[in-house]
């Protein structure tokens, strides 16, 4: 049996699911970003408890298949930005489909429909949030992060970074209250 797990974004998060479960007494196999493999059903009572725990730290259990299928989209793209999955330059339609085995404009038209923005604005800002992340820790060059990231130059980063934050990538590195968002909150 799986759960799947609405706003999980790290290993932190993985960590607190883990404390959660065990907490209530249910034994799982695997934690990953928003599914749990579990190696029993849990009872009623026990998935309560669950779901209100996890309520209260921000989380929540999905039964909706679109809704499941919408945090799927939304962890692989965290993963292949923010854990630096290799994705062997293919395009993050083909990714999709190949790892959800349906068609990208299903999936597109999905998310949009769920979340209210597209997932290639989706995948921006979460790329943004990494950019903000590396230039917070001030040990890559512009450029160096540009490569990281998969732009196509400092410019196009650049662009794409003023656009999404107001300030260029050189100015958000000046700032010393670099304001970053909640990855669940993108």
């Amino acid at each position: 049996m799986q759960l799947h797990i609405k706003n999980m974004v790290c290993d932190r998060c993985i960590l607190a699911i883990k404390q959660q479960l065990d907490s209530t007494g249910i034994p799982y196999n695997k934690v990953n970003l928003g599914e749990v493999e579990l190696a029993q059903e849990p009872s009623p009572e026990q998935l309560d408890t669950l779901n209100k725990n996890l309520t209260a730290i921000g989380f929540e259990l999905l039964d909706d298949r679109k809704e499941k299928l919408t945090e799927k989209i939304k962890n692989i793209i965290i993963s292949l930005i923010h854990r630096n999955e290799d994705n062997n330059n293919k395009k993050l339609s083909a990714i999709l489909e190949e790892k959800l085995q349906m068609d990208y404009h299903y999936l597109s038209n999905l998310f949009s429909s769920l979340e209210g923005i597209t997932i290639e604005k989706y995948s921006i800002r979460q790329r943004i949030e990494r950019v903000k992340e590396l230039l917070t820790y001030n040990e890559l060059s512009l450029s160096e992060i540009a490569d990281q990231m998969e732009y196509s130059s400092v410019q196009h980063l650049s662009q794409q970074f003023k656009k999404e934050t107001g300030l260029t990538p050189s100015r958000f590195r000046e700032l010393k209250e670099n304001i970053r968002k909640p990855l669940d909150k993108v």
